[in-house]
């Protein structure tokens, strides 16, 4: 496969249809186009984590990084969300670029995923958990579940300020964490007791590594 370049990419993930009526209690946060990129592009480019793997992502939403993955030649993409109105969204948002047979969207609580998936599912899991700022600690019970479902990495944003926390707790379980990348994620004033209309939060893309995979 010819390297896609990481401008190419965005481009295709621009104007995804996103959430007109966001849930507060499930931080329904759009992942932007450029982040998004960002994140598959150097899963694949730097390490191979994405064409012809088996790809999950918990907490799917529009379904922005299953697409993404599917247009670097995922084997197959697997999106998880609780509410039935992100599914929805995901499945249209496949549909309108191409990539259905690449996708599906299965509705799911995170939470309980052990219950439904065999673990070790998946080659690679790339997500966008929530923060954390709602429920506490949901950005680990995101992190647990994908650690669970991955042979070989997992991709995560969490914010900079929890990065020794999260880090400490994937060094607990037995797993290789790495800051790949430091990004803003632009919070857009979705609710309405935003004052601003936007809040640049500064986000760490952290690449957890299985034990016995190269690092």
């Amino acid at each position: 496969m010819a390297t896609m370049k990481l401008k190419k990419l965005q481009y295709e993930l621009e104007d995804i249809e996103t959430f007109e009526n966001p849930k507060i209690e499930l931080e329904q946060y759009t992942t932007s186009s450029h982040i998004a990129a960002c994140i598959l592009h150097t899963a694949q480019f730097v390490y191979d984590d994405i064409k012809d793997k088996m790809v999950a992502d918990l907490g799917c939403g529009s379904g922005v990084l299953c697409i993404g993955a599917a247009l670097l030649n995922a084997k197959l993409c697997t999106g998880f969300d609780i509410d039935p109105s992100a599914i929805k969204l995901s499945v249209e948002n496949a549909a309108d670029r191409n990539v259905s047979e690449r996708c599906e969207f299965v509705l799911c609580d995170v939470k309980t995923i052990y219950t439904s998936i065999k673990s070790k599912s998946f080659d690679t899991v790339i997500m966008n958990p929530p923060f954390g700022t709602r429920l506490k600690g949901a950005d680990l019970i995101f992190l647990k579940m994908a650690l669970n479902l991955a042979t070989k990495a997992v991709y995560s944003l969490h914010k900079t300020s929890t990065r020794k926390y999260v880090m400490d707790t994937a060094k607990r379980m037995g797993v290789y964490s790495k800051v790949i990348a430091e990004l803003r994620f632009d919070l857009p004033a979705s609710y309405k007791f935003h004052k601003k209309d936007s809040l640049d939060v500064q986000v760490d893309l952290i690449r957890f590594v299985l034990p016995g995979e190269e690092q």
